[in-house]
């Protein structure tokens, strides 16, 4: 154990029987456009918890919001619903693009011409898709239309049309696969519903209509990019909205694993590694410090130095490593005023009850 991780656990011991609970917040509508946000089955996705984390947010003074650990993009067009000026980035390429669709699109839909163009016959296109994944997801007839459509998505000389149309693409392929990951191959899951009887073009078309309706404009300019949270250097954030990966108690926090095929879809894999020996066709897994225990306490110590100068509130789970009391004293370093917010929830990752993950606390650290 090394000297932080020591000192750390002999401060957590001093708090572990003083949770300081805050008032509760005024209860206030979450904001009604807020309910339309297409639900992704994302691991650790925060989208039944928005009418929590509204309620916490609502209390605190903040215009500029960030969200550097974007996922599925929920929390941070709350934010925009809110009518905050939204930073938002993801070290992962195809969060960075739902959000660039949802957040920082502010005016842009897929109109008929832009959607007859995407669906345009390719004379000669590329093939790459049905190469490297026939056997592995879907069908011909599905990968024969990414490679088409992801072809024409390239053509569209509007970057917010290109944005809209992946977030589509991406949210169809998630409906299409079984459990929504990508480490399954086959129809052992097949549990004859919908979303598997629908063409991925059948399910392009409905979410084309269902990102499209979501776009707004708050009178606001909201930044998206795609970076590593250690290379940012955030200036004029008010508020800073934490959700990293942690080390869960059991199994592991890797979103590669899970999603690699739609960090794929997100850039067609240019300039990516195809693991051509695993079944499912992966990409290598980018190192993260909050995957592993032996660097997850430091990590979180400088992503708290980071930003020192915002309001921080940090999104966590009891089924974490660290504990939520080596947190707070991390957080303490930094912050005058801690509170911590606490509430039951269950998630629900897969389509059966086999995979339904115990109940946990979620809490929400509020760093002033």
């Amino acid at each position: 154990m090394n000297e932080l991780s020591s000192a750390i656990r002999k401060d957590a011991r001093k708090i572990s029987l003083r949770v300081v609970q805050p008032a509760d917040p005024i209860d206030i509508p979450l904001p009604e456009r807020t309910t339309g946000y297409p639900e992704l089955r994302y691991m650790g996705s925060k989208r039944r918890l928005l009418p929590w984390i509204h309620q916490v947010l609502n209390a605190l003074d903040f215009e500029t919001g960030a969200d550097p650990f974007v996922g599925s993009g929920c929390v941070a067009y709350l934010m925009k619903c809110m009518g905050r000026r939204v930073i938002a980035s993801d070290f992962l390429n195809f969060p960075a693009t739902l959000a660039t669709a949802t957040i920082a699109n502010s005016h842009y839909h897929l109109d008929g011409p832009a959607v007859k163009k995407i669906l345009g016959s390719v004379k000669n296109g590329p093939n790459f898709i049905e190469r490297t994944f026939t056997g592995v997801f879907f069908d011909r007839t599905d990968l024969r239309f990414l490679d088409r459509v992801c072809h024409n998505i390239e053509k569209l000389e509007n970057g917010y049309h290109q944005a809209l149309a992946r977030a589509a693409l991406i949210r169809s392929c998630l409906k299409k696969q079984p459990r929504g990951v990508f480490t399954i191959t086959g129809n052992r899951y097949d549990d004859g519903r919908r979303d598997l009887k629908l063409s991925v073009e059948e399910h392009f078309l409905e979410q084309i209509e269902e990102f499209n309706r979501i776009v707004f404009n708050n009178g606001r300019h909201h930044s998206i990019r795609r970076a590593d949270v250690f290379d940012l250097k955030p200036r004029g954030i008010d508020l800073v909205y934490l959700d990293p990966p942690y080390v869960p108690r059991s199994d592991d926090n890797c979103y590669v694993k899970r999603y690699h095929f739609l960090e794929g879809l997100s850039c067609y894999w240019r300039g990516m590694e195809i693991l051509k020996h695993t079944k499912v066709k992966k990409i290598p897994k980018p190192f993260t410090p909050f995957s592993y225990r032996r660097t997850a306490i430091d990590a979180f110590e400088r992503l708290f130095h980071l930003f020192r100068d915002s309001t921080i509130v940090l999104s966590y789970s009891s089924n974490g490593y660290p504990d939520r009391e080596e947190l707070e004293v991390l957080l303490r370093r930094y912050k005058t005023k801690v509170e911590v917010h606490e509430r039951p929830h269950r998630y629900h990752f897969g389509t059966h009850g086999g995979v339904e993950r115990a109940q946990v606390h979620e809490y929400l650290l509020v760093g002033h």
